[in-house]
């Protein structure tokens, strides 16, 4: 799964460390959440939007198999 969080972060001037300490984790897991290393719960994912004041879908690219034949 890619994101845009980094992106979007950086629109809102906030740092790793603040958007960590903003939806209750530690800045490492922000770091494995951009490098995509990391998939975040649905709460983790609702409250990163929330905080980039945007949507779940906007900040996570589900990349889906379109080919589902066979």
């Amino acid at each position: 799964m890619d994101n845009r969080i980094r992106e979007l972060r950086a629109r809102h001037n906030l740092t790793q460390d603040d958007l960590a300490r903003r939806v209750g984790v530690r800045r490492e897991t922000i770091v494995f959440l951009e490098k995509g290393k990391y998939n975040p719960s649905l709460k983790l994912a609702w409250d990163i939007a929330k905080v980039l004041e945007t949507s779940i879908e906007e900040v996570f690219i589900f990349e889906e198999n379109l080919d589902q034949s066979g």
